[in-house]
């Protein structure tokens, strides 16, 4: 059975990176879901799906090469809301070659992440300093707090600060390349190094403990809006993180995870990171899967399972080199392995969702099915691709079990799938029953992208039966930006920035229509938990 069954929703997928305020710092940090999510409750919506804010890799702004499966990136801390960054000085001290970067970032079209890393890490550093002389030294009230947190998230918070600590002094080298006995994390030392960096430590400790503070804040201001915030978890960690280093004998360290050709890439992708050693792991009582499934639940009310299929099923190469090969091998493994894992995802509480797009057996959606686990339904992948010309499906005929959505971080937007659809396509789409009855006597397959065939796209999505809509802020209004080009890596990608402040939507006259129209759409559609049943709603559709 589903852990939230019977909710009409819908929601929106953004970044957070994409959506800084007039006052965050080039980047969407945690202080901005407030006014997001105040926008989100005014429009009718009613989730706030993130990418993952897991601390990032090194030089990396994916944020799906994590240098740790548990720790928030402190580049999304609001170091101007950090009690001792003010303490210190606050942006007066700063340096005039740090005021440049920070007002570059600031004014720049899309995320310049180095520019905005830089200058919070120059502004925490401070903040630290001061704290660790100033109330640490002296056991204040707000010491025996981050006391507090260490113990509560030692769990994790562990290994995490040492990594931390011992990749800076190793000068960001990858464990792999660290002395024998830290590489091999010999106790001694290990013991050794957590005396010489205690404070050190102590810094990656009382960032994790500042995002926490403010997360907590913006989870309950999410929570007043009546939002939900929804994470992602993603399916790998780097090679390079704190996990791994911790659970060596956990993962393959000779091969690499990805997956079979498929649409985005014909001779399928490589994603150079090691793949699960499922045996060892099931000796653990998959402890490591439970503490992420505990951390995910801490943070989000629900989440996102990433590539649900390698959970099922992992795809890996070998990197000397050879054939690539599925772990578990047997159907029956792979399937009583699926399972096992979205049970314990499952058991801090938090609803999940299954990303299970590109190629997945059968046997994994009737997995799903049965677990109650609701798949994503991609409106331009919905088909019957076992008949002639697979036609679309209608939105009327999606499983109320399911997600619908317009497209995901890693789709072309809507306008440009349009645009670039061949005429086959767009009479498909002209011809099913509710965009019919939404579009009147319009031929939209003659019709350009534009507002009219955006929002009939996007009407059709809100009357889908599927209990859970997701759309991307890109198709909400129509942009052709996207977020994320899979199998490439170039500057733009994970860079994409809303073009106002969002602490400013409601003075924007683009989003105050957007706004007013997708609340109407949300409760015309029973998106607001006003009662309508399905036989309502489709009357509602067929009636105009």
């Amino acid at each position: 059975m589903s852990t939230r069954a019977g909710r009409r929703r819908a929601g929106l997928l953004m970044p957070l990176f994409s959506c800084p305020s007039s006052t965050s710092w080039g980047i969407g940090d945690i202080g901005d879901i407030g006014p997001a999510t105040e926008w989100l409750r005014q429009a009718g919506l009613r989730v706030l799906q993130l990418l993952p804010l897991n601390e990032m890799a090194s030089g990396q702004q994916s944020p799906y090469s994590a240098i740790s499966a548990m720790a928030v990136d402190p580049i999304f801390i609001r170091v101007q809301d950090v009690p001792e960054f003010a303490a210190a000085g606050g942006p007066a001290r700063f340096t005039t070659s740090e005021r440049r970067l920070l007002d570059r970032a600031r004014r720049a079209p899309r995320i310049d992440f180095a520019a905005v890393r830089r200058v919070k890490q120059a502004a925490l550093g401070a903040a630290f300093e001061w704290f660790d002389r100033h109330e640490w030294r002296r056991d204040t009230e707000r010491a025996r707090e981050l006391g507090a947190f260490v113990n509560r998230e030692s769990w994790w918070l562990d290994d995490y600060s040492l990594f931390r600590a011992l990749h800076e002094r190793e000068q960001r080298r990858p464990w792999t390349e660290w002395p024998d006995t830290l590489r091999q994390r010999q106790p001694q030392a290990l013991a050794e190094a957590r005396r010489a960096l205690a404070r050190e430590i102590r810094y990656y400790q009382y960032l994790q403990w500042l995002a926490d503070t403010q997360w907590r804040q913006a989870r309950a201001a999410a929570t007043r809006n009546g939002v939900e915030l929804f994470g992602d978890l993603p399916f790998m960690v780097d090679g390079d993180s704190a996990d791994v280093w911790a659970r060596q004998d956990e993962f393959r360290l000779d091969a690499s995870v990805g997956v079979p050709p498929d649409a985005f890439s014909a001779t399928g992708q490589d994603w150079g990171m090691p793949p699960y050693r499922w045996d060892v792991i099931a000796r653990t009582e998959f402890e490591w899967l439970r503490h992420r499934a505990r951390r995910s639940a801490a943070l989000y009310h629900g989440y996102r399972v990433d590539h649900l299929v390698g959970f099922y099923r992992t795809y890996a190469r070998p990197r000397g080199g050879g054939g690539a090969s599925f772990s578990p091998e047997r159907e029956d493994d792979q399937l009583a392995l699926g399972e096992r894992a979205l049970g314990i995802f499952r058991e801090p509480g938090a609803e999940i969702i299954a990303e299970d797009l590109g190629i997945v057996p059968d046997f994994v959606r009737a997995s799903l099915l049965r677990l109650g686990v609701p798949g994503f339904r991609v409106f331009r992948w919905e088909r019957n691709w076992d008949q002639p010309l697979h036609p679309f499906r209608d939105v009327s005929d999606y499983p109320s079990f399911s997600v619908a959505a317009s497209g995901t971080h890693d789709t072309e937007p809507l306008a440009v799938w349009w645009e670039n659809a061949e005429p086959a396509e767009r009479q498909a789409v002209a011809a099913l029953p509710t965009v019919v009855a939404l579009a009147g006597r319009r031929r939209v397959e003659d019709l350009p992208y534009n507002p009219i065939v955006r929002d009939l796209l996007l009407e059709a999505l809100f009357a889908s039966t599927s209990e859970l809509l997701l759309v991307t802020i890109q198709d909400v209004f129509g942009w052709r930006d996207r977020i994320n080009e899979p199998a490439t890596v170039n500057e733009r990608n994970w860079t994409f920035r809303l073009p106002w402040p969002v602490d400013t939507l409601a003075a924007q006259t683009d989003v105050r229509e957007r706004t007013g129209t997708l609340r109407a759409w949300s409760e015309k559609y029973d998106r607001l938990g006003t009662g309508v049943g399905a036989a309502e709603r489709i009357a509602v559709v067929a009636g105009g």
